[in-house]
């Protein structure tokens, strides 16, 4: 999300999360400001390769409950954050430490064992398509490759997601620990402006699936 007036629009539809990338090389690069939301979307940030520091200002500036780590962070860097946003939050910096998704891109292939080391250090994986971009890249990966996953760790499942992959959805949800789908690139109208009347569209299809 980036535009006040649409990330209110698209909260009224009352989605779990809401997504801000703050990545300057971004065309989604969000500045701000954020406008009040309920406080039943939780609100994450999405960081490549960012200062600590600089994550943990965002935090308490935008009052972020997660964040995304969508580069190449290592287990020692995600130690350190954690960390840092711990101190934070006892000294009432933030009101508490952020939940934290780690994003591993896919595109044909992927080795799972690649998640042991950080499987006790975040909350939520994040399976991404591998292109061009760190994110929005407009396509989906083989979701086949997901029947090898070795975890029980939920995760999101992201990439080029649109209607024409509902029923794909509820065929893998049934079986693998798919915690949320997340959309971007599939519902735009340009970078970081959401089509609302497609996002409650697929919302209301996706609901349909769930309650089966």
């Amino acid at each position: 999300m980036k535009y006040p007036e649409n990330i209110l629009k698209v909260g009224n539809l009352s989605p779990d999360y809401l997504g801000f990338i703050f990545y300057e090389k971004s065309p989604r690069n969000f500045m701000g400001p954020l406008p009040e939301l309920p406080a039943s979307i939780k609100k994450i940030g999405v960081f490549v390769k960012a200062n600590i520091d600089e994550v943990s200002e965002k935090v308490s500036q935008f009052k972020l409950n997660g964040i995304q780590l969508h580069g190449s962070e290592s287990t020692a860097y995600i130690k350190q954050l954690k960390s840092k946003l711990q101190q934070e939050a006892q000294r009432g910096t933030i009101d508490k430490s952020p939940f934290i998704i780690k994003v591993f891109s896919i595109k044909d292939h992927f080795d799972f064992s690649t998640l042991k080391t950080y499987e006790p250090l975040v909350d939520y994986f994040l399976f991404d398509t591998k292109g061009a971009y760190a994110g929005g890249n407009g396509y989906t990966f083989n979701w086949e490759l997901l029947n090898n996953y070795p975890s029980e760790k939920p995760f999101f499942l992201s990439g080029g997601i649109g209607i024409a992959q509902l029923e794909a959805i509820e065929k893998i949800a049934s079986s693998l620990p798919v915690h949320a789908i997340d959309v971007n690139s599939q519902f735009e109208e340009e970078p970081g402006l959401k089509n609302s009347t497609l996002v409650k569209e697929f919302k209301t299809k996706l609901e349909e699936i769930s309650s089966r």
